[in-house]
């Protein structure tokens, strides 16, 4: 059965002050083997992948292979395979799709406008997207709020407008920085290797590049673009950054 907003607005209030390993427990609880952590490697979904494995050694993770990854983001995913024996279920872009964009506009398109970039964002992440999350009844992201000004309301769970309703859960919203690395070094978790070069958000390499000391965490995203746009499409209610918090609004 679909969740309604009225057990959202619920379940925000008592997560917000259990914290994240509590809302882990019950969503994996109610919702496994029908939910799933999208993962890019970042410090915070690899916080996710050690609080959900150490609450389910099965439970499912994926991640996008966009076929611009970073070779330290591979790295990082073969280290949390080896290390915490997670299986993770990979996602590719369709290879005609991929071809068309690339015969017709050339390697770097992306940068030459914002409808471009989200084509290729398109393509290359949220229609895999919609193919991972197919059947699911739930996803786990690694996002927070202090990340950026998209992300500024975020919700600990959403549902998901633009997946069939589905139920999203962002456990970390209300961590900072300082609380994920913590975790990552009281666990002696490994870590990509980007984050200290400087790469806080990590995405494809030919958008992400290393941010300077006391920039926002995602200002290495697109840097060509306004900080307002600097969303792929995978959190599509995250645009424009508005505050939407307890308004029940979807993606648009």
């Amino acid at each position: 059965m679909a969740v309604t907003m009225e057990q959202v607005k619920q379940w925000r209030a008592r997560f917000e002050e259990e914290g994240p390993d509590a809302v882990l427990r019950w969503a994996l609880s109610g919702f496994h083997p029908d939910i799933a952590l999208a993962s890019s490697f970042s410090m915070e979904d690899i916080v996710l992948i050690d609080m959900m494995v150490a609450i389910r050694p099965d439970a499912r993770i994926f991640a996008l292979d966009t076929g611009r990854l970073h070779e330290e983001t591979y790295e990082a995913a073969e280290e949390m395979r080896r290390t915490l024996g997670v299986r993770i279920e990979w996602y590719f872009p369709e290879r005609a799709a991929v071809e068309e964009l690339e015969r017709n506009k050339g390697l770097y398109s992306f940068r030459e406008s914002l409808e471009n970039r989200h084509e290729c964002c398109r393509i290359r992440k949220v229609d895999p997207l919609s193919r991972a999350l197919s059947g699911l009844r739930a996803w786990v992201t690694g996002q927070r709020r202090e990340q950026a000004v998209t992300r500024r309301g975020l919700e600990i769970l959403e549902i998901d407008e633009a997946h069939d309703g589905i139920l999203k859960l962002n456990p970390l919203a209300g961590w900072t920085e300082r609380d994920v690395k913590e975790h990552i070094r009281k666990r002696g978790l490994p870590v990509n290797r980007l984050i200290d070069m400087g790469f806080p958000s990590i995405g494809c390499a030919p958008c992400t590049r290393a941010v300077a000391p006391g920039e926002d965490p995602r200002a290495g995203r697109w840097w060509w673009e306004n900080p307002e746009h600097k969303e792929c499409g995978l959190h599509a209610r995250n645009a424009g950054g508005n505050d939407r918090r307890d308004k029940g609004e979807g993606e648009e």
